[in-house]
């Protein structure tokens, strides 16, 4: 990490309280343009041989997008935002995966909010992946989205996180974290990742 990261770092630990109080309102979230995403189109003959969608909220820099796009290209999945999908529609997919950035150490309220709305399911996966401007605590970091589709049905097959550039609140006046991530090694472990997912799944 460089001497401008760790500084950066201390100062997002230190004022922690204010940019709390900066997290993007459910209002504020309503005036950002909406991102259309379209079904992939997927070369790959190996792709899962399974009704696969992804539901992603990828807010800041499109991190978790990135990623997104690697795992949606391996496993043959949709990519959808949490208000382009009835939650009653996820009983039509075998697989469903659940990708946001993290904030304050846990997903985008949005992912969690849909997360309630989903109907119990029976014998259905479901698999987690984020970006974080700290990453190596993805435990901690999906622990509550993981418990709210356990309580639902959902079997949790796989997690994936990887580091993010982060420029939220105070972390701007430094020019962020992790300039540059997710870099091209974090897209190969992100889809070393999804063909690790459809091989256990097959």
């Amino acid at each position: 990490m460089k001497w401008y990261d760790t500084l950066a770092f201390i100062f997002h630990k230190k004022f922690f309280l204010i940019e709390k109080e900066l997290t993007p309102s459910l209002s504020t979230l309503s005036q950002v343009p909406e991102t259309k995403y379209r079904s992939l189109t997927i070369t790959n003959k190996d792709a899962l041989k399974m009704n696969s969608l992804i539901i992603l909220f990828s807010y800041h820099h499109k991190n978790t997008e990135k990623v997104a796009q690697v795992i949606a290209s391996n496993i043959g999945a949709e990519i959808k935002t949490p208000d382009q999908v009835d939650a009653n529609t996820l009983l039509n997919y075998d697989l469903v995966g659940f990708g946001s950035g993290v904030y304050f150490g846990k997903l985008h309220k949005v992912i969690l909010g849909f997360a309630d709305k989903i109907p119990q399911v029976a014998s259905k996966k479901a698999f987690i992946f984020s970006t974080s401007g700290q990453p190596g605590k993805m435990i901690k970091f999906h622990k509550q989205l993981k418990e709210k589709l356990q309580s639902k049905g959902y079997d949790i097959v796989s997690e994936f996180n990887c580091a993010a550039f982060d420029t939220y609140g105070a972390l701007k006046i430094f020019g962020g974290l992790n300039k540059g991530r997710p870099n091209e090694e974090d897209l190969k472990a992100a889809e070393v990742f999804a063909q690790n997912l459809k091989k256990n799944l097959v």
